[in-house]
Order: C-alpha cells, then structure tokens, then sequence
C-alpha cells in the first residue's frame, strides 16, 4: 500500500497520477490491477476487504474507488451506500470491478451510484485509460 515517491532530474517532485483505490478480495485480481495502472503513471493503494476498504477511502480520499462487489466481510453495494454517505468520500467516484454477469447491463449499479462497470478479467492495455477516465483529476 505504498504511494510512489517520484521526482524530476532536478529533485524537485514529479506530478503524479490520480491515486486509484482498489477494494477486491482476490490477491492476483489486486495486484494485476495495481500493476497495470502504476505502469501508466497512476498512484495505488489496495485494500482486501470492505471494512479496510471505507478506512483507506477515508484516509486518503482516492480520485477513484475500484471495488468489486463480492468481498468476504461486506457485499460491495453496501460499501457503496456507506462511501457515498460520508461526508468526506461522497464525491468520489465507484467504479465496480466485477465478474458478475449483471442481467441489466449495469444500469442497477449506476443507479445505485455507481459511476460505471469495469468487467473481469481485465484488458491491461485499456484498463488505465478506462479507470482514468473516472478520475475527478486531469493528469497523465
């Protein structure tokens, strides 16, 4: 879970990507996802349950919240109810991160608040574009 230090040639320090928060239960899933978004600039941080999850979301305030929606300790749509609640993580934007095949197409997760669907497993070489996009910050 830690953040990249980075710095310019001149020491001064670099801009760095939007800081990704991503809440799966499954070990690979996390780290696949985490290393194809710190290869394309972006920052990560990672948590293994829906409890540490809403703890890190509150911490570090991510510009964007992965999560899928089958975790051990609480179902990922209640995760989302209890950050779009918070007075300081309600503006973040949820993205679900799932192999569920959604009968609707996703349209009761958006409904749910959700600010889209990313589908399992993963195409590396579209994933960072398609999770910066719902980032509240324009770098990269």
């Amino acid at each position: 879970m830690t953040l990249p230090a980075s710095t310019t040639g001149a020491g001064r320090p670099a801009p760095v990507g939007p800081l990704i928060l991503i809440i799966d239960d499954n070990e690979k899933n996390r780290k696949l996802a985490g290393d194809a978004l710190r290869a394309a600039g972006l920052q990560t941080i990672d948590a293994a349950n829906g409890h540490e999850g809403l703890a890190l979301a509150a911490e570090h305030r991510p510009d964007v919240i992965l999560l899928d929606l089958r975790l051990p300790d609480i179902e990922g749509m209640e995760v989302a109810r209890r950050l779009k609640d918070g007075a300081g993580t309600a503006g973040i934007p949820i993205v679900a991160l799932s192999a569920l095949r959604l009968m609707d197409d996703g349209a009761s997760l958006l409904h749910a608040g959700f600010a889209g669907v990313l589908a399992k497993p993963i195409d590396i070489r579209a994933f960072p574009e398609q999770v910066r996009s719902y980032s509240r910050r324009d770098t990269g």
